[in-house]
């Protein structure tokens, strides 16, 4: 048993190692949330560039050296080898030794192929500390930058999209870096010795491969541009008809049941059609591409061969030089036709950037205002001065709206379904700004303090509460990641959820799966309830918290939301009105207007709007004496 339990804990503490924010890789330094909401370049060579200049100025310099350098050398490698061919042929016409005529050549060699290894080893090593964690510092950002939108902006985005943008971000930031500080450094340094190389042997032999670099290069740069649009027309092809497919495997019991099998077949055949002829498009660029490729620097190969070869006849320059030009031609060619393949991924990756940039580093809707305060809880005093709020579709919610609610006073929400209960809410915690009108907490106006301050000063166990897939202790302990083990004990105590946690075969280390789906709903809101208890928070929010329960969890979750809401200023949201009797106040609400208010037994004797929603419902769980 004893065994069993540490396999469990190291599974968690090596999971828990994955979660800590700041504990990546090196543990790049933790980002203050002033800088890193305030610095997200929108243009992909601005993000690079602030990321360099930021964090990695000097090591991307090392590396652009250390590649233009790596390649210099290689470069006189073949200009060693004519030397060593030369003295060839001259030591058998004079007799020379082996160490006289040849090894001091092999010994240049030699120092050429050591050095220029030495070089990209270096390159290597260097690069090594600096991809992953520019990776991870691009990912940091544009996470920390991301988690400050509204939730309006997270209501119209999957969050599949939004971290596959985040973590493509990462890896297209470094790809293009390394396109650029390596590949077109190593060829642009080639091409620079190279030809100075040809040139001091002849000058036309660097003129010729001057113009076809000029030529060649741009041509590549037109084919790999065309060729990116036909790549991303493919993949949009791709995604539309897996959509299809999905969509229709998904509802594969309703296409039985009309019996539309072969319906669906034609239907996709349409958008498999179109995903097969975008697929022949690119991939007959590709061989057009490719064939251009191979023939122009064919082309260079057999030019540069045929006027060296002409040259050596003519006795212009020796046998040396003549091999010289066709492994210098052989290593430019070979380097440049690598390039044109990564232009194209250069290309994409500029793309896939610049799509995550424009997704994740759109204005933020809310922010903080110059010199936001932090909001400071007292007694938890709520009020509503003449809020206007309006969707920005123009669907009007409030017009004039009032409310006080006093500091420790229990108020329900009642009314029918768009009444405004739950923007209600949302306007007190910030999500929505209202267009006039301020909110008050002990006096203070929301919109004038720090949005984290508000957010900290509010508990709310919604509907459908969050939960990490994490342990079940680290859900509770959400609000305080270093809260003791007493503490954790006794808010799932207090929330009916230590018997069932205790339970597991793992206890509270218990992995609740994604979205919590290892734990029943009644489940999951007992956690919520005990992570509202670690929070503390002298305000407290329940937005129907019981709605979707069996009778036994609604039960035992109305006994703990009532040790919840001791001591605390609460508003709770309730279509079933028997949640709620027992509330100081309750506030029924009917198109953005506060139709009636007060006590429960006093609206019922009143006979309005409320005691009717209540004759209707009938009956409860809570005794509203």
């Amino acid at each position: 048993m004893g065994l069993r339990y540490d396999c469990v804990q190291n599974n968690v503490t090596a999971m828990n190692r994955h979660i800590v924010p700041d504990q990546v890789l090196e543990r790049p330094e933790p980002l203050s949330e002033a800088e890193a909401l305030a610095h997200v370049p929108s243009a992909p060579f601005a993000f690079i560039r602030f990321l360099v200049m930021k964090h990695f100025r000097g090591r991307v310099f090392v590396l652009v050296a250390l590649a233009g350098t790596a390649t210099s050398i290689e470069a006189f490698g073949p200009y060693a080898l004519s030397h060593l061919i030369n003295a060839i042929g001259a030591a058998v016409t004079t007799g020379a030794t082996f160490s006289e005529a040849i090894l001091p050549w092999m010994g240049l060699l030699a120092a050429i192929w050591l050095g220029s290894t030495i070089a990209y080893r270096s390159y290597e090593a260097v690069d090594v500390v600096t991809s992953p964690r520019m990776r991870a510092l691009a990912q940091k950002y544009l996470f920390t930058y991301l988690m400050g939108h509204s939730p309006r902006y997270f209501q119209e985005n999957f969050a599949g999209k939004l971290g596959q943008k985040v973590k493509q971000a990462g890896q297209a930031a470094v790809s293009i870096l390394q396109i650029l500080g390596f590949e077109m450094v190593r060829v642009a340094m080639l091409l620079v010795v190279g030809g100075a190389l040809m040139f001091a042997t002849h000058g036309q032999y660097a003129l010729v491969l001057a113009v076809w670099a000029a030529v060649y290069l741009s041509i590549v740069v037109m084919l790999a541009k065309r060729c990116v649009r036909l790549s991303k027309a493919f993949s949009n092809e791709v995604s539309t008809s897996t959509g299809r497919l999905i969509d229709a495997i998904a509802n594969a019991d309703l296409v039985r049941a009309f019996a539309k099998a072969d319906y669906e077949r034609r239907f996709l055949s349409h958008f498999l059609a179109d995903e097969m002829n975008a697929s022949k498009r690119l991939r007959s660029f590709l061989i057009l591409m490719r064939t251009f490729m191979s023939v122009a620097t064919l082309a260079l190969l057999l030019g540069l061969v045929a006027l060296a070869g002409m040259d050596a006849l003519a006795g212009a320059i020796s046998v040396g030089q003549f091999a010289m030009i066709y492994f210098l031609a052989n290593q430019i060619i070979r380097s440049v036709q690598e390039l044109s393949y990564r232009m194209l991924d250069y290309f994409e990756q500029v793309g896939t950037l610049a799509e995550a940039l424009e997704l994740v580093s759109q204005r933020h809707e809310i922010q903080d205002v110059a010199g936001a305060r932090p909001l400071a809880v007292g007694s938890g005093a709520i009020r509503f001065e003449h809020v206007h709020f309006a969707h920005p579709d123009g669907l009007q919610v409030f017009q004039d709206l009032n409310l006080t609610i006093a500091p420790g006073e229990k108020v329900g929400l009642v009314g029918p379904s768009g009444a405004g209960k739950s923007t209600l809410v949302k306007l007190l915690r910030r999500q929505f700004e209202p267009q006039a009108g301020r909110i008050l907490i002990d006096g203070q106006a929301i919109g004038e303090v720090s949005w984290d301050s508000l957010n900290q000063a509010i508990a709310e166990v919604p509907q459908m509460p969050g939960v990490f897939h994490r342990a079940v202790r680290d859900n509770i302990r959400y609000a305080k990641p270093g809260a003791p083990e007493a503490e954790v004990l006794r808010a799932a105590t207090e929330a009916y959820a230590h018997e069932f946690i205790a339970g597991r075969a793992a206890g509270y280390d218990t992995i609740v799966g994604e979205q919590g789906i290892k734990l029943s709903g009644g489940e999951r809101q007992r956690v919520a309830i005990a992570r509202a208890l670690v929070k503390d928070a002298r305000i407290l929010v329940l937005d129907e918290a019981t709605s979707s329960l069996d009778s036994e969890s609604e039960h035992l979750i109305q006994e703990a939301l009532w040790t919840l809401m001791q001591g605390r200023t609460v508003i709770a949201i309730a279509h079933r009105l028997s949640t709620i009797a027992g509330m100081d106040r309750i506030v029924y609400l009917e198109a953005g207007r506060i139709v009636e208010e007060g006590p429960h037994r006093e609206l019922l004797a009143k006979g309005g709007a409320y005691a009717r929603l209540w004759n209707r419902q009938m009956g409860g769980f809570i005794d509203a004496a």
